[in-house]
């Protein structure tokens, strides 16, 4: 293994050299406050397997994908669908191209969603009445009536998981979080 490594383009090392031999750091010339903030060894940290901020987003993600699964899957609902109803209880009549925005999945995706919610009722597709090439997409009253099971699961399990912090702790976090998601993009 060489000595050296070069600038990295990225992270606590974008500027200056990380020296790697015989298990020692060099400080970077530039650091990121969050390197400098980990109590640990530094900047070897901050991509310690399992924490860095992007693998702890990524695992939390998943355990509330499961816990949401585990609660509306009786229900005949997937985490799949749930997110284009949520968007759906929000604004009904929405073209698919825009619930594909909002949700943040591809278009094949969600003509797949879709279908399945036609399939199961609970939603319907219906041609713009005044553009003719978009279709939109309308809750049915089963769908509708789904809200007021559905949410008050995924409520319960959002309290769960912020079991024991306090409102100030949640809005700083949710603060933190539409910070980094505006750095990424």
């Amino acid at each position: 293994m060489p000595d050296c490594v070069e600038p990295a383009p990225f992270g606590p090392y974008a500027e200056g050299k990380l020296l790697i031999g015989k298990g020692i750091l060099a400080t970077s010339q530039k650091k990121t406050s969050l390197s400098t903030q980990t109590g640990e060894a530094g900047e070897a940290s901050y991509f310690k397997p399992g924490r860095s901020i992007g693998y702890l987003l990524r695992d939390c993600n998943r355990s509330f994908s499961r816990t949401l699964e585990a609660k509306i899957k009786p229900h005949g609902i997937l985490v799949g669908q749930w997110f284009f109803l949520r968007e759906l209880w929000q604004e009904d009549g929405l073209t698919q191209a825009d619930l594909s925005t909002r949700v943040g999945m591809k278009a094949p995706t969600t003509v797949v969603a879709i279908r399945r919610l036609v399939e199961d009722g609970l939603v319907v597709r219906e041609q713009d009445t005044q553009d003719r090439r978009k279709v939109r997409i309308y809750l049915t009253k089963k769908g509708r009536r789904c809200r007021d099971v559905l949410l008050p699961l995924a409520h319960d399990g959002n309290m769960t998981a912020t079991e024991g912090f306090s409102k100030k702790e949640i809005r700083q976090f949710q603060s933190f979080i539409d910070r980094m998601k505006k750095n990424l993009a």
